[in-house]
């Protein structure tokens, strides 16, 4: 059994993490914590001005730190950057407080989406759509043997939050 019940969502941006989380935190009863938000009132900064302002580095130190800060969180659902898995021992860390849930889109997915809302994304902001699919081939390829550690892995697309409900109680003994 799990220290604490804490249910991680990871995956690449534009997954649906956080739309997922509040979902399915609504149906278990718990809190819901979007990590980039947490990261945000940490620092006071929006996350686009940490990049442009300290950089990717500086902002993976960051959100390691904020991350562990949650700790003491029970009964809680956190929707994770798309690069937090793979930075820092932060898989690891998961791993061992939670239980850990991927949503896996494939890359003509991922940017069908991230196309609409690449504006708001520090990492794609400036990219043209042929731009975008290799940023996207390439980044989910490096990160997916961290994604692919998850304790659940999942279809994000036409996700039905009822049956993934019954996994994580099942998961999670509750």
């Amino acid at each position: 059994m799990l220290n604490s019940l804490k249910l991680y969502i990871i995956g690449f941006m534009g997954s649906g993490k956080s739309t997922t989380g509040k979902k399915l935190a609504s149906h278990l009863g718990w809190s819901f914590i979007d990590l980039d938000n947490r990261i945000e009132e940490h620092t006071g900064k929006k996350i686009s001005e940490i990049f442009s302002q300290h950089g990717e580095n500086y902002f993976r130190n960051v959100e390691s730190e904020v991350l562990k800060s949650l700790k003491s969180q029970t009964n809680t659902v956190i929707s994770t950057g798309g690069g937090t898995p793979c930075h820092a021992d932060n898989m690891d860390y998961m791993l061992k407080t939670g239980l850990t849930l991927y949503l896996k889109l494939t890359p003509g997915q991922l940017k069908s989406r991230l196309s609409e809302s690449a504006g708001d994304r520090p990492l794609i902001k400036n990219l043209d759509s042929d731009s975008l699919q290799g940023f996207i081939d390439e980044k989910l390829a490096w990160r997916e043997k961290w994604y692919n550690q998850s304790d659940i892995t999942i279809d994000g697309i036409n996700l039905d939050i009822n049956l993934l409900h019954s996994i994580v109680k099942s998961k999670l003994n509750i």
